[in-house]
């Protein structure tokens, strides 16, 4: 289980007789007062010698669960997962050398998705450093490239306020990783110095609401298009601004289409939802992005998997570009109507300043025609293999609505983002800047603790599934009720996908022909196993893992020949996309 330090009554207690916490003594302890003072709650880590005297201090804490990881990568991917969700900063641990690089993956993948977390790694004494000490790396300096801010802890007193201010920052504005490297003599070392609440740094600035006037001239080009629609990113979610967006597109009647990562920020079930763009969005999603006239587009850096082609991305359309750093305003895509500021709060000043709502009934009606010429369907005949997209398309209908849903990278990734339906923000959870595969299993255990009462599902590929099985004992060990469903090809089935469309069909090193029983090998580690193989047994099998009482893996055996589309070739135009094999030879 997750571990809550409870030490007896008649020892030394965190709180003394007047309810009020005892005083730091070490720098240890100041670093767990800090996270307390800043509300963490869990911590996902791996022990070793340099962190110890924190997981020492961790120990008498009431207010902070550790949760043992089987891998440093996975610890670094359950606190993304945990960040996602409530919207803090999820928390890990690692010691010095190979556990703090362990971790760089994680970190790198939520600095590319702006995901909001703090790493804490255990660091050689700082007389050591720079020694090339036993288990000794320059964490600082490989971590800073992927964190907004990486900081060396120097001195006893000050150690707990340099943890205070790393989990302030992370949370603060464009939300994303920080880091404090702890050395063991700083984190061993005496203090009575309590760690101030958490802080960002003083020179640190966050424009919240945008310039009024050019907010004005952006209201005014988007009443007088013709062709609008709303592009919502993944900074829409961080915000907390779905609820604002809803509102907004639903007052002045305009199409929306979401990012891969703002998925859930627009409920996909109404009549305004385009649903998701870019390489592997849907055709009408793409098709409005290349004939509309004018795009607010918030909360996006326009990366190239929704872009494609720069030059040919939103030919037509002026472009409205709201997001609280102003480093993503026209770095990929140039901005007519730059607003730098919090989603939230633009949208609230965009809503008020409009002059009307734009005249778009013909808009509208052509938005609809393309949902009726490229309706995402896929075919399922009695003599193929079990489609992966029925999988996902009948677990959809069988789960509430804040069903959370996590992916690994991969076609399975693809699949899970088209075909089920999502209608509430904070319900996707994957990677998706840095695409990493193995990121599923560990980030659905990080999810499932986020929100204990909404039920948590993972699709993960086979090759996926592998690099990160080892978490599931994680699971086991906590009792989470997690179902996992491995969409099972016996292939890296989106390289696969490439090699056979752009390769000539050369399959190198991307079928998987050898891989383990799914089924059994969740049963090794005290899960529940299930193997699927007919679509007649798909209802039934998932009910059965939904209705137990635990970690569940569904092997799903699906037809290894299907593929991901529609398809938008890598800096193509998105408004021509494949939608089977054999288009992409005309593209």
């Amino acid at each position: 289980m997750s571990e809550r330090a409870s030490v007896p009554a008649d020892e030394e207690q965190t709180d003394d007789a007047d309810g009020e916490q005892a005083p730091v003594t070490t720098g240890a302890q100041s670093v767990v007062r800090a996270l307390e003072n800043a509300g963490a709650e869990y911590i996902f880590g791996v022990q070793g010698g340099a962190i110890m005297p924190v997981y020492d201090a961790l120990y008498d804490s009431d207010e902070l669960n550790h949760v043992t990881m089987a891998h440093e990568q996975g610890g670094s991917h359950a606190a993304d997962a945990y960040g996602i969700v409530t919207g803090t900063p999820g928390v890990c641990f690692a010691t010095s050398g190979p556990g703090a690089t362990n971790l760089v993956t994680g970190i790198a993948d939520a600095n590319m998705d702006s995901d909001p977390m703090i790493a804490l790694t255990g660091q050689v004494p700082t007389d050591f450093v720079g020694n090339d000490a036993f288990q000794e790396t320059d964490t600082v300096g490989i971590t800073q490239p992927v964190t907004k801010k990486s900081y060396f802890a120097a001195d006893s007193d000050t150690v707990g306020d340099n943890v205070g201010e790393a989990f302030a920052l992370a949370d603060a504005g464009r939300q994303g990783p920080t880091l404090v490297d702890l050395p063991k003599d700083v984190t061993q070392g005496e203090t009575d110095v309590e760690p101030s609440e958490p802080t960002t740094p003083d020179t640190y600035h966050v424009h919240e609401e945008a310039d009024d006037e050019a907010v004005q001239e952006a209201a005014d080009a988007l009443a007088a298009a013709d062709r609008p629609v709303v592009l919502s990113g993944g900074g829409v979610i961080k915000a907390d601004a779905s609820p604002a967006l809803r509102e907004f597109a639903m007052e002045y009647e305009i199409p929306v289409i979401t990012t891969m990562p703002g998925i859930g920020s627009f409920p996909e079930d109404h009549e305004l939802s385009l649903e998701w763009a870019g390489m592997h969005g849907t055709g009408y999603a793409n098709m409005a992005i290349s004939n509309t006239d004018c795009m607010l587009a918030i909360g996006t850096r326009f990366d190239d998997r929704l872009t494609g082609g720069v030059d040919s991305f939103a030919p037509d359309a002026d472009i409205i570009h709201v997001d609280i750093d102003p480093a993503e305003i026209s770095k990929n895509v140039y901005a007519d109507y730059p607003l730098v500021g919090d989603a939230r709060k633009v949208l609230r000043q965009l809503f008020d300043a409009m002059p009307r709502i734009p005249d778009v009934d013909a808009w509208r009606e052509q938005c609809q025609t393309w949902k009726d010429e490229y309706p995402m369907t896929y075919d399922t005949p009695d003599d193929e293999p079990l489609k992966p997209q029925y999988v996902v398309e009948t677990f959809s209908d069988l789960t509430p609505d804040d069903t959370i849903v996590c992916t690994g990278v991969g076609q399975h990734q693809m699949w899970a983002s088209q075909f089920w339906e999502y209608t509430e923000p904070r319900t996707w959870v994957s990677s998706h800047g840095l695409g990493t595969m193995g990121y599923g299993v560990p980030a659905a255990i990080g999810a499932k603790l986020a929100a204990p009462d909404q039920e948590v599902v993972c699709f993960d590929g086979d090759g996926s599934f592998l690099m990160t099985v080892q978490e599931l004992s994680v699971a086991v060990r906590e009792q989470l009720d997690i179902t996992y469903v491995v969409l099972n090809n016996e292939a890296v089935g989106m390289v696969r996908q490439w090699q056979d469309g752009f390769y000539e069909g050369r399959r190198m090193a991307s079928e998987y022909p050898w891989i383990p029983q799914f089924d059994k090998l969740a049963e090794a580690f005290g899960a529940r196993g299930f193997r699927l193989e007919a679509q007649e047994d798909v209802e039934e099998t998932i009910q059965a893992a939904r209705e137990y009482d635990g970690p569940s893996v569904i092997d799903a055996h699906i037809d290894p020949g299907e593929n991901v589309f529609p398809m938008v070739p890598s800096g193509g135009d998105n408004g021509q996309f494949a939608l089977k094999e054999d288009h992409l030879e005309l593209l």
